[in-house]
């Protein structure tokens, strides 16, 4: 069995998306009559996979009255992680409040599809995530092998791998600037993109290079996986995906 921590945190600057919906905290919106944490702690219940779930959120008491046991988080996204997963042991897949749209399915699929690696992340095609919700607006990573967005799945098989989390991190901020993130990855992987021939197994390799952990990826054939919760438009467009599998 796996446990999960769920990223329940706010950046930076307010929980903006919070005061558009009208709530205490980011994780209590209501989608589909339920907050969206309960959602997400629902379909890891589920899976049938996780046999412990702890929420990391900077506000405990907005969470009290969750069936979940909950630590505060600490000043930095990748130390929330590093501290939940320590207080949790591994193995441990790691998700976010905001993948209100998460199912028990993909929670199977991504754990029964690990690659043999420390660290992995579910990630999915362009095609895919738009053949589902073409109206959606996702920043998509072009490589020689396809277009791919992250699905906020991430799996860290021993204690080790904590090692990777601050690298992780460094690569989800700059996921929107590739230019930074070739450049982070260093020389090889700025020479491959030049020739055409950077793919989704050599930026693994990179990292594995930079982080000293074997890394892999795992690809979703589920395009909603992909889908969060990060602003009001988002907010919009997974209540009425919700709303659509309801009717």
């Amino acid at each position: 069995m796996t446990s999960a921590l769920i990223l329940a945190g706010v950046r930076k600057g307010g929980d903006r998306l919070a005061e558009f919906a009208g709530v205490e905290h980011k994780a209590l919106i209501p989608i589909g009559g339920r907050p969206m944490i309960e959602r997400v702690i629902a379909a890891l219940r589920a899976s049938g996979r996780i046999d412990r779930i702890l929420v990391s959120v900077n506000r405990p008491k907005a969470l009290k009255d969750l069936d979940v046991e909950v630590i505060k988080a600490a000043d930095t996204l990748s130390q929330s992680v590093v501290e939940g997963v320590t207080a949790l042991g591994t193995p441990a897949l790691v998700t976010t409040a905001d993948h209100a749209l998460l199912e028990p399915e993909w929670v199977r699929y991504f754990l029964d599809n690990l690659p043999d690696a420390q660290i992995a992340a579910g990630i999915a095609r362009s095609e895919v995530v738009m053949g589902e919700t073409p109206d959606t607006k996702r920043t998509f990573l072009k490589l020689a092998d396809g277009s791919f967005s992250g699905c906020n799945l991430f799996f860290l098989r021993d204690m080790d791998a904590l090692r990777g989390v601050a690298l992780w991190r460094e690569f989800e901020a700059l996921r929107k600037r590739p230019l930074k993130m070739l450049q982070k990855l260093g020389p090889r992987a700025i020479l491959a993109a030049a020739t055409g021939r950077l793919t989704t197994d050599r930026v693994a390799a990179e990292v594995q290079r930079l982080s000293g952990l074997t890394a892999g990826k795992v690809e979703m054939p589920f395009g909603r996986a992909a889908i969060d919760v990060d602003k009001p438009e988002d907010l919009i467009l997974v209540r009425r995906l919700v709303g659509d599998e309801a009717a």
